[in-house]
């Protein structure tokens, strides 16, 4: 190995030990907050732009990842909201 080659290794594994920027923290799902939205239409309700949420409805696949700041919401087939809840 050249004389010159072992700092510039040392430095570019020094680089990948950084730590990656996060992305801003986005609005918080707080649990049983949501509670009054079962029993209610999805279509008039009205939620946070910047909560991230997903809409689960009958038969429909999900991953599993458990996300603490999403709101999820379980609905029926007549778009009835039947469950709320952080994740």
């Amino acid at each position: 190995m050249s004389r010159g080659a072992l700092p510039l290794l040392a430095l570019v594994l020094a680089a990948s030990c950084a730590e990656v920027p996060s992305d801003p923290p986005a609005a918080a799902c707080t649990p049983g907050a949501y509670d009054s939205l079962v029993g209610r239409s999805l279509a008039a309700v009205t939620l946070p732009a910047d909560l991230p949420q997903r809409v689960i409805r009958p038969g429909e696949m999900v991953t599993m990842e458990y996300r603490a700041d999403r709101l999820t919401l379980e609905v029926d087939e007549g778009g009835t909201i039947t469950a709320a809840r952080c994740g």
